[in-house]
């Protein structure tokens, strides 16, 4: 197993690799963790604009082949992650610079903050249409429950992320998660047998988007885990084991979820929402607090990062320090800040990681060179800020070839070629 070289000067404990004795992630480890983080009504919902898009076979194809890329790409990021013990921030540094570096740093922490606030704010709104529906709760409730939800963000944050993983994540988050999918797939498929299944398996769409933009949609889930795929996988026992388990978790959950939302909106009535459709089908309140439950396992994976992220610029205050203060803050966010209207920015700022990690796996997917001793990389940030044109160049004026696949091909290509030829030892 390949070390990366550090230097003396580096002391932050969020630049190192990791010790041996806290690589104690098995292949269950690794599956049980991103199988959970792969589930979540948001990815029900975004398998939801599929269609009537496009027909759906055409629809199930683009969820396959979009969970296996887009999965493949994590699972490839996971592998450096483990060969070298590196966090995410670890990555950045080695090949961007120590300099540079602290600019997508910065970025993903901004980033990280805001899709935990949105993730609050997810869970927020179903519980809320979970009270109002089966309970008739009205009111203005929706900071206390907002509070609720951030101050058990809060207390998971003090808590070890490993233990979390290998405790509660592994040995009851994760057998749940699969049962209230299992629930809900049976109950939509239940209501599919009393309708016409061959006019819902040869359905087409109205052709509003693309074969290559729906596998472009499908991605987007995965490839918004890049940035902090090597902040667990360096937990591992081996990087092979690293690799099957989260590929296979995570596409599996991506399918699953992406599927079921094509499933629901094609057997629900037009006007209904997601959230309510999924409590009206029988055991749908059970099932649906199961999935706000293990949304929650996304916000912390999200505070986690950015936490370790925080530690790579500020080493001065603890991780735990920093993941309660994260925390707070996006707690507060959420509260005061209107999440929904923001979601388009906080999209458009995660663009700027798919060409990040283009050319991250350019430089290190293979067999990682030596980086200069230098702050400042100047071809791998040239191609980085290409890329990030590329990808908005393509949503504008070739939307059905998608984003990220032109984005990532175009980085991860160019910065295999021009590769430092030096090896490390």
């Amino acid at each position: 197993m390949k070390k990366m070289a550090q230097t003396d000067t580096i002391s932050n404990t969020a630049l190192l690799p990791i010790q041996n004795a806290d690589r104690v992630f098995t292949g269950y480890s690794h599956a049980s963790l991103w199988f959970s983080l792969g589930v979540g009504l948001l990815v029900i919902q975004v398998g939801a604009y599929l269609v009537p898009a496009m027909g759906t076979q055409e629809a199930m194809m683009a969820i396959v082949v979009g969970s296996l890329l887009g999965a493949g790409l994590l699972a490839w990021v996971a592998q450096i992650g483990c060969d070298t013990g590196l966090t995410s921030a670890g990555l950045i540094h080695q090949v961007y610079g120590s300099g540079f570096a602290k600019l997508p740093i910065v970025l993903n922490i901004v980033q990280l903050v805001g899709w935990t606030a949105f993730e609050l704010v997810i869970m927020r709104d179903g519980t809320l249409a979970m009270l109002e529906h089966h309970w008739a709760w009205s009111g203005n409730f929706a900071w206390v429950v907002t509070l609720v939800w951030g101050g058990i963000l809060m207390l998971l944050m003090a808590s070890s992320m490993l233990g979390l993983v290998r405790g509660f994540v592994s040995k009851w988050g994760l057998p749940l998660v699969v049962m209230s999918l299992a629930w809900l797939s049976w109950q939509f498929l239940s209501v599919l047998s009393t309708q016409d299944v061959g006019a819902f398996w040869h359905k087409s769409g109205d052709h509003s988007m693309g074969f290559l933009s729906a596998i472009d949609l499908v991605m987007a889930m995965p490839v918004s885990w890049l940035p902090l795929v090597a902040d667990y996988a360096r937990h591992g026992q081996n990087s092979r084991t690293t690799v099957k388990a989260t590929w296979a978790a995570y596409a599996l959950a991506n399918i699953w979820c992406y599927a079921l939302g094509v499933l629901v909106v094609s057997v629900s009535a037009p006007d209904m929402d997601m959230v309510n459709t999924l409590l009206l089908a029988q055991g749908g309140l059970l099932a649906l607090g199961l999935i706000l439950v293990d949304e929650l396992d996304n916000a912390y994976g999200d505070v986690y990062s950015a936490s370790l992220n925080s530690l790579s610029l500020w080493g001065e205050w603890s991780l735990k320090t920093w993941g309660m203060l994260i925390a707070g803050v996006c707690t507060a966010l959420a509260i005061v800040l209107p999440m929904h209207s923001l979601e388009p920015f906080l999209l458009m700022l995660s663009s700027v990681f798919i060409p990040l990690y283009g050319v991250i796996l350019g430089r290190m997917g293979s067999q990682p060179t030596a980086p200069q001793a230098t702050p400042f990389h100047l071809l791998p940030a040239l191609l980085w800020l290409l890329g990030i044109g590329v990808f908005h160049v393509c949503a504008q004026f070739a939307p059905e070839w998608g984003s990220a696949i032109p984005s990532l091909a175009f980085t991860l290509a160019m910065s295999w070629l021009t590769k430092p030829a030096k090896k490390l030892a």
